[in-house]
């Protein structure tokens, strides 16, 4: 098996009729599995599943799970060479599949690669290229940490490398809406901390791919149009619970014990604390 998708649901029935189509379509041609993992929906999101695509595989959990276990789930059901997450608020672009695994068949040390996301409107989402939002950008610099992110250009956006929209590079991060990993990237680095429930286990897990020796891409040469609805309902107690508790686990992860990621060639300066098992 070549590929993997794997798709999160949590009561987007319709954005996931629209995200499975645009999945579907992009796979055509390819040796491929498509794995849906429900986390309990209330709105007939795996009737339509069974109805409308037999061709896909449902877990179908009677409790919202969070993001990073049902992800781990999909990962342990997987057969394929590589794994993508996808988020369900998407639509992949027809070619996006295509281009996306023969970059990662070309480069042999990519552990993951992320892709360029615009919106319905067609305006860019500049956390494609570095994997996160304003908010965990000023975590990073208030508690130190953005030291460790030297490619996501955190503190200093006027830098002459700094990554434009169609600009292949290395980055430290990938967004969670589209991850597209090597399993034996996963395998070394282990899967998702299923600590993070909604927010930042896509940040946790690129950076531990960097740690296992791979390098992370940010590859636009193809697209995906981003609802990102889950940003869409801000300054709930639960999102305020859910992602800055996310920051939380983060820092108390890495804060004090931030591992050091070894460069070929340069000598570690200091051993690191943190093992990847």
């Amino acid at each position: 098996m070549k590929l993997s998708v794997i798709v999160v649901n949590y009561n987007t029935c319709s954005m996931l009729r629209i995200a499975l189509n645009s999945v579907i379509r992009a796979a055509e041609g390819i040796n491929s599995e498509v794995l849906v993992v429900d986390n309990a929906s209330t709105d007939k999101s795996v009737h339509m599943i069974g109805n409308e695509f037999p061709g896909v595989k449902v877990i179908a959990n009677t409790r919202n799970e969070g993001m990073a276990r049902a992800y781990n789930q999909g990962i342990k059901e997987a057969t394929g060479e590589y794994i993508l997450v996808v988020s369900a608020d998407t639509i992949t672009g027809k070619k996006t599949f295509e281009k996306a695994l023969e970059f990662m068949d070309m480069h042999l040390d990519a552990g993951g690669m992320g892709v360029r996301m615009i919106t319905p409107d067609g305006r860019f989402l500049p956390e494609s290229k570095h994997g996160f939002t304003k908010p965990w950008a000023v975590f990073f610099k208030l508690t130190g940490l953005a030291k460790y992110f030297s490619k996501s250009r955190i503190t200093d956006t006027l830098r002459k490398d700094w990554v434009e929209e169609f600009q292949t590079s290395e980055t430290d991060v990938m967004n969670g809406a589209f991850m597209l990993m090597r399993k034996e990237a996963i395998n070394k680095a282990g899967a998702f901390d299923e600590r993070f429930h909604t927010y930042g286990y896509d940040i946790d897990l690129s950076y531990r791919i960097r740690l296992a020796g791979f390098k992370n891409y940010y590859f636009p040469k193809t697209y995906i149009i981003n609802f990102n609805s889950r940003n869409n309902v801000k300054f709930s107690w639960d999102y305020l619970k859910e992602f800055y508790g996310a920051m939380i686990i983060f820092a108390a992860k890495y804060l004090f014990k931030v591992p050091e990621i070894k460069v070929e060639g340069l000598p570690q300066l200091f051993p690191s604390t943190y093992e990847v098992k």
